[in-house]
Protein backbone atom coordinates (compact mmCIF):
# COMPACT_ATOMS: atom_id res chain seq x y z
CA UNK A 1 0.00 0.00 0.00
CA UNK A 2 1.39 3.34 -1.06
CA UNK A 3 0.59 6.58 0.80
CA UNK A 4 1.09 9.83 -1.15
CA UNK A 5 0.99 13.10 0.79
CA UNK A 6 0.25 16.42 -0.91
CA UNK A 7 0.16 19.86 0.71
CA UNK A 8 -1.12 23.12 -0.66
CA UNK A 9 1.05 26.24 -0.90
CA UNK A 10 0.07 27.41 2.59
CA UNK A 11 1.63 24.38 4.30
CA UNK A 12 5.19 23.20 4.25
CA UNK A 13 5.78 19.48 4.03
CA UNK A 14 8.22 18.12 6.56
CA UNK A 15 9.57 14.70 7.44
CA UNK A 16 7.74 14.75 10.78
CA UNK A 17 4.42 15.64 9.11
CA UNK A 18 4.88 12.87 6.54
CA UNK A 19 5.75 10.38 9.28
CA UNK A 20 2.69 11.43 11.30
CA UNK A 21 0.37 11.03 8.30
CA UNK A 22 1.85 7.63 7.41
CA UNK A 23 1.50 6.39 10.99
CA UNK A 24 -2.09 7.60 11.43
CA UNK A 25 -3.26 6.24 8.05
CA UNK A 26 -1.49 2.91 8.50
CA UNK A 27 -2.89 2.44 12.03
CA UNK A 28 -6.42 3.26 10.86
CA UNK A 29 -6.59 1.01 7.80
CA UNK A 30 -3.93 -1.66 8.34
CA UNK A 31 -6.46 -4.50 8.29
CA UNK A 32 -7.56 -3.53 4.77
CA UNK A 33 -3.96 -3.41 3.48
CA UNK A 34 -4.38 -6.27 1.01
CA UNK A 35 -7.32 -4.52 -0.68
CA UNK A 36 -5.80 -1.03 -0.96
CA UNK A 37 -3.29 -0.09 -3.64
CA UNK A 38 -2.84 3.59 -2.81
CA UNK A 39 -4.02 6.33 -0.45
CA UNK A 40 -3.80 9.97 -1.54
CA UNK A 41 -3.70 12.49 1.31
CA UNK A 42 -4.28 16.20 0.57
CA UNK A 43 -3.62 18.70 3.36
CA UNK A 44 -4.61 22.37 3.31
CA UNK A 45 -5.14 25.35 5.58
CA UNK A 46 -7.97 27.41 4.10
CA UNK A 47 -7.51 30.34 6.50
CA UNK A 48 -3.73 30.56 6.53
CA UNK A 49 -3.84 34.31 5.97
CA UNK A 50 -5.66 34.80 9.29
CA UNK A 51 -3.86 34.63 12.59
CA UNK A 52 -6.35 32.19 14.14
CA UNK A 53 -6.24 28.62 12.94
CA UNK A 54 -9.43 26.69 12.51
CA UNK A 55 -9.91 25.59 8.95
CA UNK A 56 -7.35 22.86 8.46
CA UNK A 57 -8.56 20.28 6.00
CA UNK A 58 -7.46 16.74 5.28
CA UNK A 59 -8.82 14.89 2.26
CA UNK A 60 -8.05 11.18 1.90
CA UNK A 61 -8.78 9.06 -1.13
CA UNK A 62 -8.22 5.29 -1.06
CA UNK A 63 -7.87 3.21 -4.22
CA UNK A 64 -9.31 -0.22 -3.56
CA UNK A 65 -8.75 -3.21 -5.81
CA UNK A 66 -12.00 -4.17 -7.53
CA UNK A 67 -13.91 -1.20 -6.19
CA UNK A 68 -14.28 2.49 -6.90
CA UNK A 69 -12.12 5.02 -5.06
CA UNK A 70 -13.36 6.16 -1.66
CA UNK A 71 -12.81 9.78 -0.59
CA UNK A 72 -13.41 11.43 2.79
CA UNK A 73 -12.43 14.75 4.32
CA UNK A 74 -12.30 16.36 7.72
CA UNK A 75 -11.98 19.98 8.89
CA UNK A 76 -10.54 20.74 12.32
CA UNK A 77 -8.79 23.38 14.38
CA UNK A 78 -5.41 21.71 13.93
CA UNK A 79 -3.87 19.79 11.08
CA UNK A 80 -3.24 16.76 13.29
CA UNK A 81 -6.90 16.66 14.34
CA UNK A 82 -8.06 16.83 10.73
CA UNK A 83 -5.69 13.99 9.77
CA UNK A 84 -6.97 11.79 12.60
CA UNK A 85 -10.59 12.63 11.80
CA UNK A 86 -10.18 11.86 8.10
CA UNK A 87 -8.38 8.58 8.87
CA UNK A 88 -11.24 7.48 11.14
CA UNK A 89 -13.79 8.36 8.47
CA UNK A 90 -11.77 6.50 5.84
CA UNK A 91 -11.62 3.41 8.03
CA UNK A 92 -15.42 3.39 8.43
CA UNK A 93 -16.01 4.07 4.72
CA UNK A 94 -13.70 1.24 3.62
CA UNK A 95 -15.23 -1.12 6.16
CA UNK A 96 -18.70 -0.33 4.82
CA UNK A 97 -17.63 -0.61 1.17
CA UNK A 98 -15.79 -3.89 1.60
CA UNK A 99 -18.64 -5.23 3.71
CA UNK A 100 -21.08 -4.50 0.88
CA UNK A 101 -18.67 -6.07 -1.61
CA UNK A 102 -18.38 -9.22 0.53
CA UNK A 103 -22.17 -9.33 0.98
CA UNK A 104 -22.74 -9.16 -2.76
CA UNK A 105 -20.19 -11.95 -3.32
CA UNK A 106 -21.89 -14.08 -0.67
CA UNK A 107 -25.30 -13.51 -2.24
CA UNK A 108 -23.95 -14.27 -5.70
CA UNK A 109 -22.25 -17.48 -4.59
CA UNK A 110 -25.40 -18.45 -2.70
CA UNK A 111 -27.46 -17.90 -5.86
CA UNK A 112 -25.05 -19.98 -7.92
CA UNK A 113 -25.22 -22.83 -5.41
CA UNK A 114 -29.03 -22.67 -5.30
CA UNK A 115 -29.24 -22.65 -9.10
CA UNK A 116 -26.88 -25.63 -9.31
CA UNK A 117 -29.00 -27.56 -6.80
CA UNK A 118 -32.15 -26.72 -8.75
CA UNK A 119 -30.52 -27.85 -12.02
CA UNK A 120 -29.47 -31.13 -10.41
CA UNK A 121 -33.01 -31.65 -9.12
CA UNK A 122 -34.51 -30.99 -12.57
CA UNK A 123 -32.01 -33.40 -14.20
CA UNK A 124 -32.88 -36.07 -11.64
CA UNK A 125 -36.59 -35.63 -12.32
CA UNK A 126 -36.02 -35.76 -16.10
CA UNK A 127 -34.20 -39.06 -15.69
CA UNK A 128 -37.20 -40.69 -13.96
CA UNK A 129 -39.43 -42.92 -16.14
Amino acid sequence: MQININTDSTLSASASLNEHVNTVVDNAIHRFREHITRVEVHLSDNNSHKSADGDNRCLMEARITGYQAIAVSDHAATLHQSITGAADKLKRAIDNALGRLQDSKRHTSGKVAAEAALDAEVEAEDGKP
